[in-house]
């Protein structure tokens, strides 16, 4: 079961550490994202644009431990430090799928859908992982509306990611994502 409930911005990262869901939110509209969007005719006005740029979330050891626990993927260059500091990277590295899988959170941090039935994420185009991201780096996500498509009453849209590294010119990975979101 799913709970959702107010963190302050500043003990966010503590929480998601512990790979606690969160439901982005803020003060004044009681949603965290920059921009709500209740219907297909509100999300088109977006097409070819820039949608928004999330915050950064840092990415922890603990986090990268607990994803190659998961997905059994125990490379010593995730998960043994000591190791990993003798490497080129001088630091172990995010798996790139523990990278992918934090965009859904991020994305939240961008837009909020409301009056929505179903939203389903459908598929992922020209996926390139560009950069390793190391332990203890940040990230956040920058977005934009690439296609968008009424399909008798489903919305399918396709959306240009950027995941990006503070302080780092190149990128974690981008991407063209797609997803299909039914409006009531």
């Amino acid at each position: 079961r799913i709970r959702h409930f107010y963190v302050p911005r500043n003990e966010r990262l503590a929480i998601l550490t512990k790979w606690t869901y969160l439901s982005p939110v803020n003060f004044e509209s009681g949603s965290m994202a920059n921009l709500i969007i209740s219907s297909f005719e509100e999300f088109q006005q977006f097409l070819g644009k820039e949608i928004g740029v999330s915050d950064y979330l840092p990415i922890t050891q603990q986090q990268i431990q607990l994803f190659a626990d998961a997905t059994l993927d125990q490379q010593w260059i995730h998960t043994d430090p000591e190791r990993a500091r003798e490497s080129q990277f001088k630091s172990t590295i995010a798996h790139g799928y523990l990278t992918l899988s934090v965009v859904p959170y991020l994305w939240g941090q961008i837009v909020e859908f409301r009056n929505t039935k179903m939203m389903v994420n459908y598929g992922i185009e020209k996926l390139k992982f560009n950069q390793p991201v190391l332990s203890g780096q940040e990230v956040r996500l920058r977005t934009k509306l690439h296609s968008i498509a009424n399909l008798r009453g489903i919305t399918k849209f396709e959306m240009d990611v950027t995941l990006e590294i503070k302080d780092n010119p190149k990128p974690a990975f981008t991407a063209l994502l797609v997803f299909l979101y039914h409006f009531h």
